[in-house]
């Protein structure tokens, strides 16, 4: 019982030590390269006016053992000024690694 006490004890310091805006990055390595990106993507109008099109990408589904092709959205900034940076999948060791996509500030405007 002390065991199961601690553990939820370190549990509940652990979640308030970790700011919320931090970012955990998980990723597996795959040996299978992906797919090319579908050709076309149909993109119509915005539902909405400040909404930005972030394209479709693969997935690997580990419990297919394939990628999965999931297909273009729109989304809405999280902040004004904000830019949308496509994941990627890149190639580590021998093993292909997928790098999620972000939302960036817009950078300064040139002179």
């Amino acid at each position: 019982m002390k065991t199961l006490l601690k553990l939820a004890l370190f549990c509940i310091l652990l979640a308030v030590a970790i700011p919320a805006s931090a970012q955990l990055h998980v990723g597996i390595g795959i040996n299978i390269g992906p797919p090319p990106p579908q050709r076309e993507e149909v993109v119509v109008s915005p539902p909405h006016p400040g909404l930005v099109w972030v394209a479709g990408y693969h997935r690997w589904a580990p419990r297919r053992h394939r990628y999965v092709w999931v297909p273009g959205r729109w989304m809405r900034p999280p902040r004004p000024h904000s830019v949308w940076v496509a994941g990627r999948w890149e190639r580590r060791n021998n093993e292909w690694v997928f790098y999620e996509g972000r939302w960036e500030p817009e950078p300064p405007r040139g002179r």
